[in-house]
């Protein structure tokens, strides 16, 4: 064996014996809380806990939204002007390269194609590092909000590049892939779904205290709209459809939780006795979520919807647009409806059914619940884990088991 192949292989040993190491690259972090970002420090919690190490290169700003998880390297960045909540950020420099080439990474996962994204997969080519790859935005379906139609095909054309250079590209749901492959992307899709706390999104969490303290009624029926307020999770959509309701005569409150530049704008198209909760997190969103009576959500830009999950895992039926991110979620019919993305009138009457019929809200909200259950953040995440072992060329790990779950709690204030 000679000097060269020698120093190969003693290399290729003591990356074998130490633990994985991971660098992640994302457009967002800790910057904003979305379903995205929340999806992400996640996994970096579980693969630490799993004895990885992890390296996020991300932007950040002087006052992030969340506490992140893991070790955040912080990359330039410029919000944009139309969007300041949203960050374009640069590809990796000055004392973000030094650290990643300290770092050793064995693999590469890029969560967005962006400049930093276009940055880390150059890198790992140049560097012969595996690179793997996760769909978390559907981005040509946000075109049409900032006027940008005309270069969609161009966005699928990088898009189909970008992903042919992964060894894997995760998606969240199998009606996301189909678009995808639709579109003459063929790179190994592997399935990768979100999860939910079921632990903490639960039926038990409704609060008739809760509901009393904001000025709902207790026979009233609450309709919320939980997300981040911009204009592509379809708040024109919902608007409209509770126009129509309320010229039908039909009685309902709105509750709206989540904040955003769209904010005082769809204040103005609301009921006047809409309530705003703001963002809430943690047992405070839980206890909103099960304490309204019916979800709805037209957005056509999700890749899976988080929030559609959680709202379920709390037992409300969804009424949501018929896209790849919610239909693999609901169960038109059984967990809630799905209505044509557009349609105010389809959406209309699907919440004028559950308005009106209070056991048909009832066995879809059971159903929804039932079908949560399903989707455990400890199997899910395993999976990833999984994945990259594939890649790298390590025997399969012993699965991870999933967590018990505690008793069930007796409502509150029944």
């Amino acid at each position: 064996m000679n000097s060269l192949s020698g120093m190969l292989s003693a290399d290729r040993e003591s990356r074998r014996r130490r633990p994985r190491r991971i660098a992640l690259f994302s457009g967002a972090y800790n910057h904003i809380a979305d379903g995205v970002t929340l999806t992400l420090n996640r996994l970096v919690e579980q693969l630490e806990k799993m004895g990885d190490e992890v390296l996020v290169f991300a932007p950040t700003t002087r006052e992030p939204a969340l506490d992140h998880s893991g070790t955040l390297v912080p990359i330039p960045s410029q919000p944009l002007f139309f969007r300041p909540d949203y960050h374009v950020s640069f590809g990796i420099v000055g004392k973000a390269r030094q650290r990643l080439k300290e770092f050793d990474a064995d693999l590469f996962h890029i969560a967005t194609p962006d400049a930093l994204g276009l940055s880390a997969l150059r890198y790992a080519m140049k560097n012969e590092i595996p690179v793997v790859s996760s769909y978390h935005t559907h981005f040509s379906s946000y075109l049409q909000y900032y006027h940008l139609d005309p270069i969609e095909s161009l966005v699928w054309g990088y898009l189909r590049w970008f992903y042919d250079k992964c060894e894997h590209l995760y998606v969240p749901t199998e009606s996301m892939q189909a678009v995808l492959e639709e579109h003459g992307i063929d790179a190994e899709m592997l399935l990768w779904p979100r999860g939910v706390d079921t632990t903490v999104f639960r039926p038990e969490r409704r609060s008739l205290r809760w509901r009393r303290r904001l000025g709902f009624a207790d026979d009233e029926v609450v309709i919320s709209f939980i997300s981040r307020l911009v204009w592509e999770k379809g708040l024109d959509v919902f608007a409209d459809a509770l126009e129509l309701l309320t010229r039908r005569g039909v009685h309902f409150r709105v509750l709206i939780v989540g904040d955003g530049p769209a904010r005082e704008d769809i204040e103005e198209r609301l009921p006047k006795d809409t309530v705003f909760t703001g963002h809430l997190e943690g047992a405070d969103l839980a206890t909103a979520y099960a304490s309204s009576d019916v979800f709805c959500f037209p957005s056509e830009t999700e890749t899976f919807g988080n929030v559609t999950l959680e709202a379920m895992a709390s037992g409300l039926p969804a009424v949501c647009a018929n896209a790849p991110g919610s239909s693999s979620l609901v169960v038109d019919g059984a967990t809630g409806f799905l209505c044509e993305g557009g349609n105010n009138s389809d959406f209309a009457d699907a919440l004028e059914k559950l308005s009106a019929n209070r056991g048909l809200r009832f066995r879809m909200g059971d159903a929804a619940a039932e079908r949560a259950r399903s989707f455990d953040w400890p199997v899910i995440l395993a999976r990833m884990s999984e994945y990259y072992n594939r890649v790298l060329g390590i025997p399969a790990r012993t699965p991870v088991r999933a967590r018990s779950k505690p008793p069930t709690e007796k409502a509150l204030d029944y």
